[in-house]
């Protein structure tokens, strides 16, 4: 007998009062159909048409006396929280089903707390103006390290000989060189803007730029990468497929695009990256054979070993080492000798 009193005591620490849950949700106490006056088979024009009639009758405007203005604000905001929740399809549906199974208290403060908090705002329109920030952001970027890089080139005197003899041999920088060339010859001598303007846009034809300050491309920001991110998955899984029965099944032998592909991968660069290493750096990774992974390896270890030989002969390095082995920086202790 002891035992069943201590089960129902114990079972009873875990029973939930529905009425004093459901009390917070929606009307609270009140049902939202008989605030409005309506029954729950109203159509949204009949709920609209019996919130409006409520509205003007308790507007806290049409008394003047302050008790009944105090009523007359609490049942004004009970009538337009009924609204609230009766004209929309999905609340309304919710709050019928809560009516119906009171039971269900925890999925009740679920869906009622979900609409509460829910975004007002569509995700896909915030996602839509986010990724357009962010491409436009991209593609700005892009445009400022291009021409940057393009302002830096025009400045290089390697470069800028080469764009004024280009120039000079297409009769562009009209006769301030002083040559009389037939070209040159009736020209009127050009302002020092128009000049660098010239010797930019001569750079910018004749020179490919690579890595990072390449020229622009909407190819590159993010809309036309999630446009075409199937594309590339689909041009990924081929490349894969061709190597694996070309090299693997066939045994034919690599060529250039797929040493290099292995010697970006062993090097952790990308294409352009490896493009952008000095020319002396290449020579030297293909003399070594750097796509075979034992190769790799060994040269690997050597520029290591290289980098360290540089770094003991560095008077900078010598001196951090003399400084942390005289005890490096000062240590604060609390001892109170």
């Amino acid at each position: 007998m002891n035992s069943y009193i201590y089960l129902i005591f114990f079972l009873s620490l875990f029973v939930i009062n529905v009425d004093s849950l459901i009390n917070g949700l929606y009307c609270g106490s009140e049902n939202c159909y008989d605030l409005l006056n309506v029954t729950r088979s109203a159509s949204k024009q009949e709920i609209v048409k019996a919130y409006r009639a409520l509205a003007r009758k308790y507007h806290p405007d049409m008394t003047k006396v302050a008790t009944d203005k105090q009523l007359y604000t609490e049942k004004f905001r009970a009538f337009a929280n009924a609204y609230e929740i009766l004209k929309d399809e999905e609340t309304r549906t919710d709050y019928d089903r809560m009516l119906d199974n009171p039971d269900e208290y925890y999925s009740h403060y679920y869906h009622y707390y979900r609409h509460r908090y829910a975004p007002k705002v569509d995700v896909r329109i915030v996602l839509f103006i986010l990724i357009s920030v962010i491409s436009a952001i991209q593609y700005y970027s892009q445009h400022s390290n291009y021409y940057t890089a393009i302002n830096y080139l025009v400045t290089v005197p390697k470069y800028r000989i080469q764009a004024q003899e280009i120039a000079r041999q297409e009769g562009l920088l009209g006769n301030n060189s002083g040559e009389s060339s037939k070209k040159n010859r009736g020209r009127k001598a050009i302002s020092k803007q128009e000049e660098e303007a010239i010797l930019k846009r001569i750079v910018e034809q004749n020179l490919d730029i690579k890595g990072g300050y390449k020229k622009p491309s909407i190819t590159r920001v993010l809309w036309l990468q999630l446009i075409l991110f199937p594309y590339y998955i689909f041009l990924s899984l081929k490349w894969h497929v061709r190597w694996f029965y070309k090299f693997h099944i066939n045994k034919h032998e690599l060529g250039d695009d797929e040493k290099i592909h292995l010697i970006c991968r062993y090097l952790r660069i990308n294409r352009e990256q490896y493009e952008a290493l000095p020319e002396k750096e290449q020579h030297q990774i293909w003399e070594k054979k750097v796509w075979i992974k034992e190769n790799f390896l060994e040269w690997k270890t050597e520029k290591e070993e290289e980098q360290k030989i540089k770094l003991s002969e560095s008077g900078r390095y010598k001196a951090y080492r003399r400084y942390m082995k005289s005890g490096g920086p000062g240590q604060i202790t609390f001892d109170g000798d």
